[in-house]
């Protein structure tokens, strides 16, 4: 059997690669209307409605994501953050959305160190950061969107009140004994969140009537309610019953901030990230250390091309772990790591041999408990979406009547002086979710994989997959991943259905390799979808290893 391997070149969108066996197990969406990819049917179904109601890319990112707080609270909600970036088809320009919380003005080092801690703690009061999403909505939609908050949030409003059906992603998800500990320790997350004390059962039906009360008060009121109203009050009252330094200006002065992509080019194709303090720098610091090296000569998944990936990997986030930070307390040296020259002297450190020992780093705990989403609309306007609770759940903490849990982005602020990522009043703390984009001639497509720190160097892999090896962007996301949590060491994680004979070189090379299940969550879950302006088509992909689909816009 044949397959289309879809790639940019100045004559055609696609290539007829012979003799090879198709490696996908799902097929591309193509449609000359809208097309919404997330990692939820229900989800990815809603926000194509609201395309063919009129909607746009913008308006059905923000449907999709609010239906994703339903369906998946323990990954995404109002309670955590969120980024995206947007291409615009008119003005065929980029823009870029940080909705990422800063600590509370009293939560300073001094303060924690006065608490006793040594190190930020990944979980608890401490750890919660002012939530960003809602905030990142209203603006998403005040300058991209054609339709209003009210709209845009009826079908999640109306999941949450009605109840769906749990499924089986969402179950394994729940029934983690962590998560299960977690919920159990609060008394309104288990009242939300668990029936019983127990979690909901595979096609059980869940509702969140808190949430709805949530939802109809942003609604009504638009993102004042959450920062400066009744959802406020909420928030304030309890985090201040629980001991947690936050007053009610922690909430009202936070605004999400429109910030310029970071960019480099990768043969050929420029590639967009979200600036510091995301995590984005170091996909883009991957690429040009991987542009040294002749990737394309070597196949999908080889030795070879693992071991530069690996590599790579290592030298990339040593650099994105030393330096970044809030861009208002630090300034992170963008334009110097991103310097194509500098990228050579970094090529210059890979060996034939892993390298156990790349610079010495702060250690830090990233979670994997985020929601990735993308939207063309039919008119070729883009929106590469993420949002995250950071661990399942969050802290765990439920305000009273809110239906979401708060998130615990703040346990990766470090407590060493000098670092430039030290915790500090209203400091926004170096955070691992981010949306990506990439362009070339005609073509530009919008993708996201997440899972704490492997976000970066699964972006990285993507890229590779789609440009050395001219996989379409179901295959590139379906392709076995590696993944490297840590920082120093020579651990890596493959998933299984990578070749014996390469792990077996990669062991030989000095790799310490873990095999994961064939579809792993361990290496992140990812959506993409991609718009040929010359031919107007939009073509949508969605990661096996999620519940999630991507559904196009109904034909009217």
């Amino acid at each position: 059997m044949t397959r289309f391997a879809i790639f940019v070149s100045a004559v055609s969108l696609f290539t007829m690669q012979a003799a090879e066996p198709r490696i996908q197990g799902r097929s591309l969406v193509i449609s000359k209307t809208g097309i919404v990819a997330t990692e939820q049917v229900l989800a990815s179904q809603a926000a194509a409605q609201i395309l063919a109601d009129g909607g746009n890319a913008a308006d059905a990112a923000v449907a999709a994501n609010a239906v994703m707080g339903v369906v998946s609270p323990g990954m995404c909600g109002i309670g955590g953050d969120m980024f995206c970036l947007v291409y615009e088809a008119k003005s065929q320009n980029v823009y870029g959305l940080s909705a990422n919380g800063w600590s509370p003005e009293k939560l300073d080092a001094a303060f924690m160190r006065a608490k006793g801690f040594t190190n930020m703690p990944i979980s608890g009061i401490y750890s919660v950061t002012i939530p960003g999403t809602v905030h990142g909505w209203e603006q998403l939609l005040k300058r991209f969107g054609n339709l209003k908050l009210r709209a845009v949030l009826k079908p999640a409003i109306q999941l949450a009140e009605e109840g769906f059906p749990v499924t089986e992603w969402v179950y394994d998800y729940w029934t983690n004994t962590n998560v299960l500990a977690k919920l159990r320790a609060d008394r309104n997350a288990s009242r939300t969140f668990l029936h019983n004390d127990n979690p909901p059962q595979i096609g059980e039906i869940f509702r969140n009537p808190d949430l709805a009360w949530s939802y109809r008060q942003i609604a009504k009121n638009g993102a004042k309610a959450f920062y400066d109203g009744s959802i406020t009050d909420r928030m304030v009252k309890h985090l201040q019953s629980v001991g947690a330094p936050f007053n009610r200006e922690d909430f009202s002065k936070f605004k999400s901030l429109w910030v310029d992509p970071i960019s480099t080019t990768y043969r050929g194709w420029r590639v967009y990230e979200i600036p510091p303090p995301g995590q984005g720098i170091a996909a883009l610091a991957m690429l040009n250390i991987m542009e040294r090296f002749p990737m394309n000569e070597y196949r999908d998944n080889s030795a070879d091309a693992l071991h530069l990936m690996i590599e790579a990997k290592k030298l990339a986030y040593a650099d994105m772990i030393q330096h970044v930070a809030d861009p208002a307390f630090a300034k992170t040296p963008v334009r110097a790591m991103l310097d194509k020259n500098y990228a050579a002297k970094r090529a210059e450190l890979i060996s034939k041999e892993a390298n156990c020992s790349p610079q010495s780093t702060p250690k830090f705990d990233g979670g994997t408990d985020t929601t990735y989403l993308c939207v063309v609309d039919k008119d070729g306007n883009m929106v590469s979406f993420i949002q995250s609770n950071f661990h399942a759940f969050g802290t765990g903490i439920v305000p009273p009547g809110c239906g979401f849990a708060l998130h615990n982005r703040g346990g990766l602020f470090t407590l060493e002086e000098g670092h430039p990522n030290l915790i500090a009043g209203r400091k926004r703390p170096l955070h691992t979710i981010i949306p990506a984009l990439m362009e070339k001639d005609d073509v530009r497509i919008a993708f996201g994989i997440m899972g704490g720190w492997n976000q970066s160097q699964a972006h990285a892999q993507f890229v590779s997959k789609i440009v050395d090896f001219n996989l379409n962007i179901q295959s590139a996301m379906e392709s076995p991943r590696m993944t490297k949590l840590t920082f120093p060491g020579c651990d890596v994680k493959l998933e299984s259905r990578v070749a014996p004979e390469v792990i077996a070189d990669l062991e030989k090379r000095g790799h310490k390799v873990e095999i994961l299940d064939p579809y792993a969550t361990d290496v992140g879950g990812g959506q993409a979808v991609m718009r040929d302006f010359r031919t107007r088509v939009n073509f949508g992909s969605s990661d096996p290893r999620k519940d999630g689909a991507a559904v196009p816009e109904p034909w009217k």
